[in-house]
């Protein structure tokens, strides 16, 4: 267990930190379907529901999935006043946009909560991740040293994933630290991590040597490729803001976590838009399921009580 779980510790850094090519972090896609409601709502479907609970709803009636639907608009209406503001909408579009985040942690969370109180402890994650790697047993192994380096990196990622500093991360905190760059506060981690990544000589910055050598070694009598030479334009033309021939933190950060429009801020902007016909810019469960169609409707009426019977609730 203790080798899988390491594995999955090293595929977790890889994601958040993944080779030059997949450096930058992009937000994920809402939905991959066109967004034009002249010709269907597909797109809106996935934005709103999910790609894989999308899937789902396809399968129900129309009365099936306008009776889900309301039970969802009560889960979006967190402060229970009978409306559905911008910030509940925006808010849920993205709890639906991670869920496939959510799915991984809860996948591996009990190997990791090993006294089943709910939270994580770093003591907890640090022994079942490293505590063989680390102890008298391994001291023949070479690689000892960078599971020590590991180690003080997710120890340093832990804490700031912490909020309060207790040392022990709850799910949404451990979230944070398995997939640091979903979240604004730990961005400054994964901007250092990347530096670490690739500043081979240890001054902290990024020279062109060093970033074409993330990506490309070059081979005896091997010339180099067109895209080598386009991406030593990009440092010099593009990533190096201030000309001094280095990536520091603040352009590293511009590198790979690059300002982009905030799709579910667009989507919950459309949706109520759309569904606010009293135009108070908000709306009610009822103006919602006017529009069941926009927000989930279904495509099929009989596809076999087996499909729906017992999917869970959202």
């Amino acid at each position: 267990m203790q080798l899988l779980v390491l594995v999955y510790t090293l595929t977790a850094v890889s994601l958040a930190v993944p080779a030059q090519e997949k450096r930058v972090h992009h937000q994920p896609k809402l939905s991959d379907h066109v967004h034009d409601d002249a010709h269907g709502f597909q797109y809106d479907h996935e934005a709103f529901l999910g790609k894989e609970e999308a899937k789902t709803f396809d399968q129900l009636t129309p009365e099936e999935s306008q009776e889900r639907l309301a039970k969802i608009v009560d889960r979006i209406d967190t402060n229970k006043d009978g409306f559905i503001d911008h910030s509940e909408l925006h808010w849920w579009i993205k709890h639906r946009q991670r869920s496939y985040i959510q799915e991984n942690v809860n996948k591996h969370w009990s190997d990791y909560d090993k006294n089943k109180d709910g939270m994580i402890a770093w003591e907890e994650y640090k022994n079942t991740t490293y505590g063989y790697y680390l102890g008298e047993d391994f001291d023949d192994v070479e690689d000892k040293s960078t599971y020590r380096t590991m180690l003080s990196r997710d120890e340093r990622r832990f804490k700031v994933a912490d909020r309060n500093h207790d040392g022990i991360a709850t799910r949404e905190e451990f979230t944070a630290f398995l997939h640091p760059e979903e979240y604004d506060y730990m961005k400054d981690v994964v901007v250092q991590e990347t530096v670490e990544d690739i500043d081979k000589n240890g001054d902290g910055k990024v020279d062109m040597q060093e970033y074409i050598g993330d990506m490309y070694s070059e081979e005896d009598g091997e010339s180099e490729p067109d895209w080598v030479q386009t991406e030593r334009k990009h440092f010099s033309e593009f990533r190096d803001f201030n000309k001094d021939g280095f990536l520091d933190k603040d352009e590293v950060a511009q590198w790979v976590l690059p300002g982009e429009v905030d799709h579910a801020d667009n989507e919950a902007k459309h949706l109520i838009h759309e569904t606010d016909t009293d135009k108070d810019e908000k709306i009610t469960k009822k103006e919602i399921l006017a529009n069941w169609n926009m927000f989930v409707g279904s495509q099929a009426t009989n596809y076999g009580e087996d499909l729906t019977k017992r999917h869970d609730e959202l």
